[in-house]
């Protein structure tokens, strides 16, 4: 029998023989291991509850359904508090912010043929096993309500051995749906699709690069302001997340007239923020910045806004490029931004509003702007990735 004596960063529990990491179990457990590796729980946590999904033993798309709501918070402020405590930080963290239950608009699922017809769902965990979530709880009602057409789809998509990505992302006039196949897109298979599309009523339907059909258009609101993004665009996961993420960001640049946002997307922060002020939005990929624009020409009441394709990992905006800024917006992918850190701890910028899905990197970042003597403000933890080890956070950095 073996006690587990804490959690790891991914969920997994250090047993107290020192080396085994079981899944779906929680400190204070005392576990039974068989010789298959089949975990049996002898005393259970006061934290432990009933998964809420049908699919939690056997889907790998999340991993602590088993834990209480308190115990799940609580772990996913440990995990930052850990971060910015190995930099030498220690800012107050604010109450933890979670999107409730089937309010995930954006899912990649897998789709695979199967002799009676076809299957849709996640990866088991660390596995090729295809597990169809049907009841899946993380999605919105209108993403389990197409599964059957997902399954149809399939059925056209994939080839008989093979697998096929499906992203959909719940809009309101439908869902969007982009495949990722290896099957060729024919003439009369871009006549048959552009009626299935129809039939299910999707929004739009994207064959990997080429749209098939666009229906309605597939808009996302900031702000506002309608924004069509491109197939496979970032988004944040739910609305309630980005909502609080947008709440924190505006509180921080209150007062700022010229904001740089970099890594802007298709102008979550950048379209509302342009109410009040004028924006520069920068970001690597073209097709998001053209949707921005796109959104902002047929906004009202907005101030300026002007943008900038830029790969800011090679190519940081400098000193210079700076100078007519007060406030900056950065919300970088998971490996942080450690060279546009290092030019924004040397500009002028006055605040920084920063955005991470990586505590770790957030931390370091932190620490770099810490050090050019920027004041670290309360961070704002928010879990959009509910019963997953992904966290995001938000915090604002002020001059001395």
């Amino acid at each position: 029998m073996l006690t587990i004596e804490s959690l790891t960063h991914l969920g997994l529990g250090r047993a107290s023989d020192g080396r085994s990491l079981l899944a779906r179990v929680l400190p204070g457990e005392e576990v039974a291991v068989a010789q298959d590796g089949a975990v049996r729980i002898i005393m259970p946590s006061p934290h432990r509850v009933a998964p809420r999904c049908r699919h939690f033993k056997t889907c790998g798309g999340c991993a602590m359904q088993h834990a209480s709501d308190d115990f799940v918070a609580a772990w996913k402020a440990g995990i930052v508090q850990k971060a910015v405590q190995a930099q030498g930080l220690a800012p107050e963290l604010m109450p933890i912010i979670t999107s409730p239950p089937q309010s995930r608009r954006r899912a990649k699922f897998s789709g695979r043929r199967t002799k009676k017809g076809a299957m849709v769902g996640f990866h088991a965990k660390a596995s090729d096993m295809l597990v169809p979530v049907p009841d899946c709880q993380l999605v919105t009602p209108a993403l389990t309500a197409i599964f059957p057409a997902l399954e149809a789809l399939t059925v056209i998509a994939c080839s008989r051995k093979g697998e096929i990505d499906l992203t959909v992302t719940d809009t309101p006039f439908g869902p969007d749906v982009l495949v990722a196949t290896d099957k060729d897109l024919t003439a009369q298979l871009r006549v048959d699709l552009a009626g299935f599309a129809q039939q299910h009523r999707f929004a739009r339907l994207v064959w990997n690069d080429e749209p098939v059909v666009t229906i309605n258009p597939p808009v996302q609101d900031f702000g506002g302001v309608s924004v069509v993004p491109p197939p496979g665009a970032f988004l944040q996961a739910t609305k309630d997340g980005e909502m609080a993420l947008l709440g924190a960001v505006e509180q921080i640049t209150q007062g700022a007239s010229r904001i740089v946002d970099l890594f802007a997307g298709c102008g979550t922060f950048t379209l509302p923020l342009a109410r009040r002020a004028e924006i520069h939005a920068v970001e690597g990929e073209a097709a998001m910045l053209d949707a921005l624009d796109r959104g902002w020409r047929g906004g009202h009441q907005l101030r300026r806004v002007t943008t900038e394709t830029r790969d800011l990992f090679r190519r940081p905006l400098e000193l210079d490029e700076l100078r007519s800024f007060d406030a900056a917006v950065i919300d970088p992918p998971r490996a942080g931004a450690e060279a546009q850190i290092a030019t924004l701890a040397q500009s002028g910028v006055s605040t920084i509003a920063m955005v991470s899905c990586n505590p770790v990197t957030f931390a370091r970042d932190s620490r770099a702007l810490t050090d050019a003597g920027f004041v670290m403000g309360a961070v704002q933890v928010v879990d959009q990735f509910r019963w997953s080890p992904h966290v995001e956070v938000v915090t604002g950095f002020r001059r001395k």
